[in-house]
């Protein structure tokens, strides 16, 4: 059997791995294909040594998201509930529902602060009243906060 190669991928490749990776593949891949499209270099200390670096960079910047989402978390949770107003028929039943671009915008007038709304889970609100959702803000943090509705 032939011996592998070691390459540091400079581009994400399916089935093979993402960018930075050591991988090992057949000499005859690396030498026909990934080193002549600039996919990957043969992997030398000194490229070692600047996979590292770019990996501990990008480790530091994924923490500092964190961090922020974390203290936007904490202002949310603080400012504790939102207000929503909606035109309301009989039994207390709203017209139309509460939607995450409403529940964006609120979040926006109240802190100032930019909500995705694509983040926001809903319960199904019918009626006025007090609701909990759900605000991802990170992949590893969500905020619950409060929606009170009430009629317009």
């Amino acid at each position: 059997m032939a011996k592998r190669v070691q390459l540091v991928l400079s581009q994400d490749v399916n089935k093979l791995g993402k960018t930075g990776d050591l991988v090992d593949v057949a000499p005859g891949y690396a030498r026909n294909y990934l080193i002549p499209k600039k996919i990957g270099m043969i992997a030398t200390p000194g490229i070692l040594r600047q996979v590292e670096r770019r990996r501990e960079q990008e480790r530091q910047r994924l923490l500092e998201e964190k961090q922020q989402a974390e203290a936007r978390k904490t202002a949310l949770e603080t400012v504790g509930r939102f207000v929503i107003q909606k035109q309301v028929g009989e039994n207390e039943a709203i017209f139309g529902t509460v939607t995450a671009q409403e529940v964006a915008e609120a979040i926006q007038a109240a802190t100032n602060q930019e909500v995705d709304r694509r983040g926001i889970t809903l319960p199904d609100i019918g009626k006025l009243g007090f609701y909990k959702a759900e605000i991802k803000l990170h992949p590893d943090v969500t905020a619950t906060v409060e929606i009170q509705v009430t009629p317009n």
